[in-house]
This record gives structure tokens, sequence and C-alpha cells, in this order.
């Protein structure tokens, strides 16, 4: 019987994180390469590149990093070509760019709302179609899109990210259906209230939405980048064979739970 962590192992593994620069992406990338694969990850901001490739340097990580906009099908299909010729054909695919604009539905501009669902939703789509191919060549691949608790309600002003994010998690469903035939797992990862840049102000102890977050959490806390790690390697290797077509929600438990009242006792 084979060693069941050798099924975790991403050696000789090339994966693509797009907008891996920073934030979840950049936490998932540090767990792939940590667990053996060749890291490359994308931004449209070459500054963004530049201070990606130092803090993954600092790590002891060699990753590969391009300038391609994921919303673009020609510049991606440029991106990964190169992508394929001077690293090799992709394995894993993570698409984790995305962007949120939040505003009332009413006052919320069309292009703003499409702009939303073009990185969120659309990109996934562009990027995916473009390494299917040699994933089927190869005999199999490992794609995870990263949703959110918002594939599954909704909140005030976040419309067009609810909207993609739900998008995400049918088209998911969909890649799994049409490709699971090539032995490519698509899956999807749906971080709860994470901590980050983004959310820091959100984050202290009198905010109203960090009440709002604690009340509906059962860990009773926001969640650490790393805490997506281990599903994203996990979903990225040979342990997750016959998973597929899943969304992962990583929330601490906020799903599963409608709410506490003060004082509740049943």
């Amino acid at each position: 019987m084979h060693n069941i962590l050798n099924k975790f192992k991403l050696n000789g593994k090339i994966a693509l994180v797009t907008g891996g620069t920073s934030g979840l992406g950049f936490s998932m990338a540090v767990g792939l390469a940590q667990a053996g694969a060749k890291i490359c990850v994308n931004d449209i901001r070459d500054q963004k590149l530049e201070d990606a490739k130092k803090q993954f340097g600092i790590l002891g990580i060699d990753v590969f990093t391009i300038n391609f906009d994921v919303t673009d099908e020609a510049d991606v299909d440029r991106g990964i070509s190169i992508i394929e010729k001077k690293v090799g054909e992709i394995c894993i695919l993570i698409n984790n760019a995305g962007i949120i604009k939040r505003s009332p539905i009413l006052e919320m501009p069309v292009d703003d709302f499409k702009q939303v669902l073009d990185i969120n939703l659309v990109s996934p789509f562009i990027v995916s179609k473009r390494v299917v191919p040699s994933m089927i060549r190869n005999g199999g691949g490992k794609i995870i899109n990263i949703c959110s608790m918002m594939s599954e309600y909704g909140r005030n002003s976040v419309s067009a990210y609810a909207s993609a994010k739900g998008g995400l998690k049918l088209l998911t469903k969909n890649m799994c259906c049409e490709w699971a035939k090539h032995n490519i797992q698509v899956n999807g990862i749906g971080p709860g209230y994470i901590k980050s840049v983004l959310t820091e102000n959100f984050a202290k102890r009198d905010h109203p939405f960090n009440n709002l977050v604690m009340m509906r959490t059962p860990a009773n806390r926001w969640g650490e980048p790393e805490d997506l790690v281990g599903a994203a390697v996990f979903l990225a290797s040979e342990a997750s064979q016959f998973v597929n077509g899943h969304i992962l929600y990583i929330d601490g438990g906020i799903l599963a739970n409608f709410g506490y009242v003060e004082g509740e006792n049943n």
C-alpha cells in the first residue's frame, strides 16, 4: 500500500495562480510550492510582480512571474504560451484573480457590474479554456476556482460580486461535467471572512461588521490566509482524484449557522 502522504506531493507539477502576487493567492501559491510545485503567478502591474518575486524569494521559492490580463483572451494566450515555452505545460490552475466593488444596485454603473463579472467569472472561463487542451493531452489536471460565501447568499451592496461568485460555482460544476472524463478535477474553494489588507479595518474589535462576523462564525474568529493552504494542496494533489465539482467552504462554520441571540437556550 502506498504511503498516503505521497499523494499530497506536487513534485514536478507546474501551477499557475492567477492574481497570486498578494493576499490569498500568494498564500496558496506558497503552499503549493512547499508541496513541491513550480509556481507561476500573473498580474497586470509590473511593480506587483516585482514585489511578489522578492517576497517569494525571501521564502526560498523560485517563482515565474508574468504580466497578462486574465480578461483578454488574446493576452491570456500570449502569457500562457510564454509559460509553456519557458517553464512547461500547466498541470494545476488556480483561478484566483478577482475584485469587488460595493455599491447599491440602483447606484451601480453597468460598466462596474460588467467589470466585476469579467474578472471574477469570465476570466476563469478564458484561462481554463486555454490550459485544458494540454491537460487533456497529458492525461489530466487540476483546476481550482476561488469562489466565496457569496456563491451561496447575498448581502447589501455586493450584487455584482455575488452574481459572479454564484456563477463561478455553477461554472465549476459544468467544467466538472465536461472534463472529468479526461481525468481533470475541477473544484472550488469558498473562503469565509479572511483577514487581509482589504478587511483589516473591518476586523477591529468594536467595528459593527466585526461583531456580525463574530456572531455568525461558530469558530469565533476571522480566518487567516494560511487556513486556505491545506485545502488548496489537497485539491491540487492526487489525494483528491475522485473529488470533482465540489465547493469546499473554508468559513469557520458560518454557512452552517443562522446566528445567535444572547440569552438563547435552544
